[in-house]
């Protein structure tokens, strides 16, 4: 648990709401993404994880919100919500349908079925799919492939906490997946639309690379720009709320996981 609180406290500190993000000790960051929905994404490894594992720390307007970690596969291994009071959720080991990114690639779809625990006590249970749709989409001289998913999570007497549905895209060669335009079942019943998706692609050397202060859909009031850069005016400030896509460990918690990504 040190470990994790120190991978977590490295995120806090003043200077990282000034625009640089710094990766815990032995970590490296490989990448930066602006995304729809105001939300900014370091992605980064670690030295002493096994080997394909992946980090990603989430930035809205007040500062970090959501950390993850996934593994070769894009399984989601472990996850933080840094609201009030952090909360780790993990996944329990021995899935009955582990997700699979391999079986992704190779075959075009990949289903899954596994538990999630919190460290407040409370499990769930997740099962959905993924399935590449055969189209492509570039984005920021960065082409991507585009998926299909859906997934729901329950309790563990089977109550239905949590359905989305929509389209992802994936990175075969890094291996992680972004989100994309999705629907999220309210409290209400109905499914609420959402888009959280890559806008901009900043890699080690480029301008924004590292930053901390996301550019689009956010308060007009509030953004403000990086070195170099054009903030977009928001429709609207959506809050607080990670990324459940397969673009990471969802806090299902979900990017996009989610369920980072």
């Amino acid at each position: 648990m040190l470990k994790q609180m120190l991978i977590i406290a490295a995120l806090l500190p003043a200077p990282a709401f000034a625009g640089a993000f710094s990766p815990p000790e032995g970590c490296s960051t490989y990448m930066t993404v602006q995304s729809r929905q105001c939300r900014v994404s370091n992605h980064y490894t670690c030295s002493a994880d096994a080997e394909g594992d992946k980090w990603r720390a989430d930035f809205d307007q007040q500062g970090p919100f959501f950390l993850s970690r996934i593994n070769h596969e894009a399984e989601w291994v472990e996850s933080y919500d840094l609201g009030e009071g952090v909360v780790r959720q993990t996944l329990d080991p021995n899935p009955s349908d582990p997700a699979s990114f391999s079986e992704l690639l190779a075959s075009g779809t990949d289903t899954f079925q596994f538990n999630l625990s919190r460290d407040n006590g409370e499990r769930t249970r997740v099962n959905g799919f993924d399935t590449l749709t055969g189209r492509s989409v570039t984005i920021d001289g960065v082409t991507l492939q585009e998926t299909q998913f859906e997934f729901t999570e329950t309790d563990q007497a089977g109550v239905v906490l949590r359905q989305s549905r929509g389209r992802e895209y994936i990175h075969p060669e890094m291996r992680i997946f972004f989100s994309g335009p999705s629907e999220w079942r309210g409290s209400d019943g109905d499914f609420l639309p959402m888009d959280g998706s890559p806008v901009e692609f900043m890699f080690p050397g480029e301008p924004g690379f590292e930053a901390t202060e996301p550019l689009f859909d956010c308060d007009p009031l509030m953004t403000q720009a990086l070195p170099d850069a054009t903030p977009v005016p928001a429709a609207f400030r959506p809050g607080k709320t990670p990324d459940f896509s397969r673009a990471g460990a969802p806090a299902l918690s979900g990017d996009n996981a989610s369920p980072e990504e």
